[in-house]
């Protein structure tokens, strides 16, 4: 009996002990739960914003921001009166009447003025006197009343220019301007022909040098690993150029052409291998080593032991590079460029999505609808992935 009081007061004192220093540590999980919360929304608000400016109308977008795309918003517009055939004699005057619309719907007018130079030099409801006596009267509803001495002439109407509260407008007019643009289904083979293999073929290579450097004892190969994670550092740009160089030369001493997939593949390729030579190499070498062992007792020679045990087992540093390798290349306008120009031929998503935006940059709504059109693969990519990534990025961290 006294046994069982001293164990209740013993459990009893670690709970309290654990009560106390679950709530001292508190403030502290708090702080990092605000801060996590945080980052993921300084992360996902650029992104929200430019999903929702993918539907806005083009004149909405560019004229306010995303966080009032669901509220009204004021816009200068131009309409034509009726034409000189409609106009109607009262009295001595010649009156060309009728209603402004948006959307359809009566407009409801802030401004207005009969000249491009001050579109909203008048309030609803004052009379604007134009050339010739004419006056132009508009009211709140966009209710419009031209009259002249005169007899109009012509045959279109006059011009209005007035500002209006339209409301919010969505829609896939964006989407559809992109994805029927001319050479986007070209140029989306073209991405697909320069991804794939870009990404298939350093892993392949990595995968088998990854295993030599980490099972096979030779002459330098702690210099070969310390020359891979030199060349992580090493810059894309300040290699790009003397690698063009130096295939064209190659190519024209073989007949190979200088915009061929080719240049590109070895190019995607050279500059993946270090880090995947480093991630493959972490993983494999955090293999047991009992298993390697044990199926060279048996016999097994070392092309057998990586295509029959390790090849299986890194299937999740494998995933996690080929996430990287691909959303890497499959973005890249910078080395497609160099390599394979901007022929039609040959153009790549990306540089079709740039053709399509223009010099300037104006065109807001082909950047943000082409921008989740350009991500769509990878997102695919990345879902079907994502569970060996984190797995593939910490292997070899733990033993």
């Amino acid at each position: 009996m006294a046994t069982t009081q001293h164990n209740n007061s013993v459990s009893d004192e670690r709970s309290a002990k654990f009560s106390m220093s679950k709530l001292r540590r508190s403030p502290l999980t708090i702080l990092v739960h605000l801060s996590v919360l945080l980052i993921v929304i300084l992360w996902t608000l650029p992104t929200a914003g430019l999903f929702i400016s993918s539907f806005r109308d083009k004149d909405q977008l560019a004229l306010s921001g995303w966080w009032t795309s669901l509220t009204a918003s004021e816009q200068n517009l131009v309409a034509r009166t009726e034409g000189p055939d409609k106009q109607k004699q009262e009295g001595d005057v010649y009156v060309l009447s009728g209603k402004l619309l948006v959307d359809g719907k009566p407009a409801d007018v802030k401004a207005f003025g009969f000249s491009s130079r001050e579109p909203t030099q008048y309030e609803p409801g004052e009379k604007a006197k134009m050339k010739e006596g004419t006056t132009l009267t508009v009211t709140e509803t966009g209710e419009y009343r031209m009259a002249s001495t005169e007899p109009f002439t012509g045959k279109r109407g006059k011009r209005v220019f007035y500002t209006a509260v339209v409301p919010p407008k969505f829609g896939l007019d964006n989407y559809k301007e992109v994805l029927t643009a001319e050479g986007i289904g070209r140029s989306f083979i073209n991405s697909l022909t320069v991804t794939i293999p870009a990404t298939v073929i350093p892993i392949l290579i990595a995968a088998y040098a990854a295993y030599a450097l980490s099972w096979m004892k030779m002459p330098g190969r702690n210099l070969l690993i310390a020359m891979v994670v030199g060349l992580l550092v090493v810059p894309l740009q300040m290699s790009l150029i003397p690698l063009l160089r130096l295939y064209n030369d190659i190519g024209a001493f073989f007949g190979v052409g200088a915009k061929t997939y080719l240049g590109i593949w070895l190019a995607h390729t050279g500059f993946g291998l270090p880090l995947a030579i480093y991630l493959l190499r972490n993983y494999i070498s955090s293999l047991p080593r009992e298993i390697i062992e044990s199926a060279k007792v048996d016999g097994a020679t070392d092309f057998e032991v990586f295509m029959r045990i390790v090849l299986p087992l890194s299937f999740p540093a494998l995933a996690s590079f080929g996430i990287f390798q691909f959303l890497w290349v499959w973005n890249d306008l910078l080395v497609a460029t160099v390599f394979l120009g901007t022929g039609e031929e040959h153009m790549v998503l990306t540089a079709r999505l740039r053709e399509m935006l223009g010099s300037r940059g104006g065109n807001w709504e082909i950047l943000t609808a082409s921008a989740f059109v350009s991500i769509a693969v990878p997102l695919m990519v990345f879902f079907t992935l994502q569970r060996y990534l984190v797995r593939g990025l910490l292997s070899g961290s733990v033993k």
